[in-house]
């Protein structure tokens, strides 16, 4: 299972964090992007310290409008850009924006929403990212209603060989990891549990 490390919540300041997340054996990190519309809180500019970044960039939009913010983290070491299945917004034509430029595409679910509002995408994106709590605040407890959600998107992709990947994100730590560990969960998000933390490393382990 692969690690994404959000950096939301933190003791450090964002370039101090930014670093220690380098310098762990994590796979990707988390960029939450909120636009204080979709979500009450707004992200400060936080793209320019990731323009060295050597970790892949698993962005999530939390975003209303999402087109002006895919434009910006394009440009970065970005492999993944999630959107929110929420949004008012043409998710197609979204899906396509991001193709072109060669990011894999993913659709964010709030811990409500049910997966028939994106049965239609699923043949078109690579990630689907299971919001274990409400978006826009780290530190949340793990929402356990979202578990019959991951086995069902599990059991689609399995019957319509579709090539989306699972990523689960909100309240991850040692304990709720158990809850998907024996599912076919290929990525989790943590942030706090590793962030407010003395040694990131020691944390991340702990998830594997």
């Amino acid at each position: 299972m692969k690690v994404s490390v959000s950096f939301l919540k933190t003791k450090d300041n964002l370039v101090q964090t930014l670093k220690r997340i380098e310098q762990t054996d994590c796979d990707y990190i988390h960029v939450d992007v909120e636009d204080g519309i979709f979500v009450p809180n707004k992200t400060g500019v936080i793209q320019s310290n990731l323009q060295n970044s050597l970790k892949k960039l698993d962005v999530h939009l939390m975003c209303a409008h999402p087109s002006n913010f895919i434009e910006i983290y394009k440009n970065l070491n970005t492999e993944y850009i999630t959107i929110q299945a929420e949004i008012k917004e043409n998710l197609n034509s979204l899906i396509n924006k991001i193709k072109t430029y060669n990011i894999k595409v993913g659709i964010a679910l709030n811990p409500e929403t049910s997966i028939k509002e994106i049965e239609p995408y699923l043949n078109l994106i690579d990630q689907v990212l299971v919001l274990s709590v409400h978006p826009g605040k780290g530190g949340q407890e793990f929402i356990k209603d979202v578990i019959p959600k991951i086995e069902k998107l599990i059991k689609l992709r399995n019957e319509n060989n579709y090539h989306y990947i699972i990523n689960v994100d909100g309240g991850i730590n040692d304990k709720t990891i158990n809850y998907l560990k024996d599912k076919q969960v290929d990525m989790v998000v943590s942030g706090s549990f590793v962030c407010l933390a003395s040694d990131y490393q020691q944390q991340i382990n702990k998830l594997r």
